[in-house]
């Protein structure tokens, strides 16, 4: 296929991506400062469902990552099934300077993969990593926890931009490993059933047409690694 028309410039993928965690962790400086390089020292929790788009380029192809915050529900404890549905990964923030941001990680895993209809790639994301002094969650304890789990992890800093582009890019990345990785055994799964079948049908899993149902069907019965 060409990728050099002005035709195939619209993204390939679709992929929705949530972000989750106590409030004031930092989730809604961590999408401004991915999608759009800025931080806000004020801001304050609102009430409601946002998110942003962002384009990422994996393998020549490009991804459109849709990221959702949740916007201060979390303190209410009103994030519904809906703010889940159709998510493929997710970022799971607590404070490094806040140990019962931590401690309600459990609280909010069983949370995501109660409302998700299949297993979603999930990143343990320790925030505020520039505030050495007040920490209160070391590095081992996060790695720990996310290797006991099978989660990515990492420590950002929304602050300072260390490592925000890579805790998103590292989500991304792997939803679409695994898509591609369904697309082949899909691909010779059809080669040896098409040998099989008397009447020259199979099934055929479809994963160009670029939309979020795809992806979401692409993803069943897939696994997040670690």
């Amino acid at each position: 296929m060409a990728h050099n028309s002005e035709e195939e410039k619209k993204e390939d993928y679709l992929f929705k991506i949530v972000l989750i965690g106590d409030s004031a962790v930092g989730k809604s400086n961590l999408l401004a400062r991915f999608a759009r390089d800025e931080f806000y020292p004020n801001s304050k929790s609102t009430i409601g469902v946002e998110f942003q788009t962002q384009k990422i380029n994996i393998n020549g192809k490009e991804v459109k990552a849709q990221i959702w915050d949740t916007a201060g529900q979390e303190r209410f404890r009103a994030v519904t099934s809906a703010y889940y549905r159709g998510a493929v990964g997710a970022l799971l923030v607590y404070d490094i300077s806040r140990r019962l941001t931590f401690d309600n990680i459990n609280r909010w895993l069983n949370e995501l993969q109660t409302h998700s209809d299949m297993n979603v790639v999930i990143i343990l994301v320790g925030n505020k990593s520039d505030l050495k002094d007040a920490r209160e969650v070391t590095t081992a304890e996060g790695k720990a926890l996310a290797e006991a789990k099978g989660l990515f992890f990492i420590e950002t800093s929304a602050l300072d931009s260390s490592n925000v582009t890579s805790a998103f890019q590292t989500v991304v990345r792997e939803i679409y490993n695994i898509l591609s990785r369904k697309v082949i055994q899909s691909q010779e799964l059809q080669k040896k059933d098409s040998g099989r079948l008397a009447n020259g049908k199979s099934v055929v899993l479809q994963a160009d047409d670029g939309n979020q149902e795809t992806v979401a069907e692409t993803k069943k019965g897939g696994c997040c690694s670690s």
